[in-house]
């Protein structure tokens, strides 16, 4: 603990949390203080969550003093640490992970928050295992999801950090540190979404950072919001302030209360990381399994063929369109419909070109119809793969990139 080191190999050009400068550089990119931060709009969700009773014991009076006595005693940020520890939960899940005092080495930088900044590095930060993520490769997809380079263990996509102080340190740096580990906690939430093209309801805070030096524990709720100017305001609102060390039963509501974000920090990241999954099967199941392409149906009654065009190998394309008087009929394609009559094929050509799609490619014009009869004909025999056979009806059809459907005459198949 204590003054924070990281191994970040560019932090000689980037400003750490405790340089001279740092707060000015983050509020200039959008990580907003306590007094400039606005309430949450779940902001009575999150006092009622925070306040829910617990299924275990509390501490007992005893263990109460022996507490205060320790802290008392605590000469230094480290020992304060480890005395406060027990506040914490210990959640008995192999695959959810905590870590403490750790630089998040694989979060990008310059995403906007963190400019000239080093890369975040809350006392405590805990959540699901990178490894837990999988088959999703969440390292690849969601930027700023896994917080430590090379570490199939990682923390990824964590729901709650928290910053220590000893009996000398400034709580005000606490809570500047804090409201920047939970701007990157904001951000990495958010792309998480965004990779499933989801977002959070507007001004709706799920991310949690608490503040203590083993005497006071301060909680704040985190969310964003886009500025006037499109840029992202990160937001840090405090929720609650329990002294640790006045009385018994504000020991037991602090306690009560961290732990009860806990839970809901694990609650947020556990769903996240599940809609991850759920989202990249169902992208993953959409490439490997595409929908069977169907057999097109037969010529719906009362519908004719009336615009045609010329598409690969020189077959004729026809659409399905309300019945006319009068159509074009190629010697490639037939309408296959019985009240089909021979004269039809001699329409004027201008009630082709008046009413030909947009997707039209070549007009078969009447001089040129007798012309290609006989040579069409031979063709189909040599393109007879170019046909594919209906099960059920036993004639042959052919589907166009366009997704129009050209049908063989039993006539063309003799």
């Amino acid at each position: 603990m204590g003054k924070k080191e990281t191994s970040d190999p560019e932090s000689s050009e980037t400003l750490s949390t405790t340089a001279s400068g740092f707060a000015i550089q983050a509020y200039k990119n959008g990580v907003l203080d306590p007094s400039s931060s606005k309430p949450p709009k779940n902001l009575e969700e999150i006092y009622q969550r925070s306040a829910l009773p617990r299924g275990t014991a509390s501490p007992t009076e005893s263990e109460y003093g022996d507490y205060v006595d320790r802290v008392h005693r605590a000469a230094n940020e480290a020992t304060v640490v480890i005395e406060t520890t027990e506040l914490l939960k210990k959640h008995g899940d192999k695959r959810y992970n905590r870590a403490f005092n750790q630089a998040f080495t694989a979060f990008p930088k310059d995403v906007g928050f963190n400019h000239g900044l080093s890369a975040p590095q809350p006392n405590f930060v805990e959540g699901p295992e990178m490894r837990d993520y999988l088959p999703f490769p969440v390292d690849e997809r969601v930027p700023g999801a896994v917080l430590y380079k090379d570490n199939p263990r990682a923390v990824t996509l964590p729901h709650i950090a928290g910053e220590w102080k000893g009996p000398d340190g400034s709580m005000a740096e606490a809570t500047l540190q804090s409201s920047y580990d939970g701007a990157a906690l904001v951000y990495a939430r958010n792309q998480a979404l965004a990779h499933q093209r989801k977002a959070d309801l507007p001004g709706h805070a799920n991310i949690t950072t608490f503040t203590t030096n083993g005497t006071q524990l301060n909680l704040f709720a985190h969310y964003a919001t886009s500025a006037k100017d499109g840029t992202l305001e990160y937001h840090q609102f405090p929720v609650r302030s329990t002294s640790l060390v006045n009385s018994h039963g504000e020991h037991k509501e602090g306690r009560k209360h961290l732990r009860n974000e806990q839970d809901h920090a694990r609650r947020q990241s556990q769903a996240l990381r599940d809609e991850l999954k759920e989202y990249y099967e169902k992208q993953r199941g959409s490439s490997l399994h595409p929908v069977a392409e169907e057999v097109p149906p037969m010529p719906i009654p009362g519908t004719e063929p009336l615009h045609a065009y010329e598409d690969e190998d020189d077959y004729e394309v026809v659409e399905h369109q309300p019945v006319h008087q009068s159509k074009h009929k190629s010697s490639n394609t037939h309408s296959h419909h019985s009240h089909s009559t021979p004269h039809s094929s001699k329409a004027p050509s201008s009630t082709h070109g008046s009413t030909a799609s947009g997707g039209q490619k070549g007009k078969v014009s009447s001089s040129q119809t007798s012309s290609q009869t006989s040579s069409h004909a031979s063709s189909r025999h040599r393109h007879k793969s170019y046909w594919k056979k209906e099960p059920e009806s036993g004639r042959y059809y052919h589907k166009h990139l366009d997704g129009t459907v050209s049908w063989l005459s039993d006539d063309d198949e003799e």
